[in-house]
């Protein structure tokens, strides 16, 4: 078995830390902090209070999105402008909650 050093032992032990992070609930609370944020500068006035999550006190990885119709497009434009500085992991997480979102809106415009 050849010797890979500690370099890049040091370097996979990094990056198996930070996928842990990732998908941290706080780190998860956070992000959601921050699109909830920049959707609501997003949008107009009247739509802010229509914007909302909350994190379950019980299981703290759930999350209550509640949004109006007219306000998705905004929740949407916020998680896809804060992707690029996320952990991959939440990445992830966060791409699927926009994929989830929009199928939702969808079925309701149908």
């Amino acid at each position: 078995m050849e010797d890979i050093g500690i370099g890049a032992i040091d370097k996979l032990l990094k990056m198996i830390e930070d996928k842990k992070l990732g998908l941290d609930p706080d780190v998860l609370a956070y992000w959601f902090r921050i699109v909830e944020s920049d959707a609501k500068s997003l949008c107009s006035e009247d739509l802010r209070d229509s914007i909302s999550i909350k994190q379950d006190p019980v299981l703290w990885m759930k999350f209550q999105l509640k949004t109006s119709r007219r306000a998705v497009q905004f929740l949407i434009q916020a998680i896809e402008k804060n992707l690029p500085f996320m952990p991959y992991a939440t990445r992830l997480y966060f791409m699927k909650v926009g994929e989830i979102i929009e199928g939702e809106a969808s079925r309701f415009y149908v």
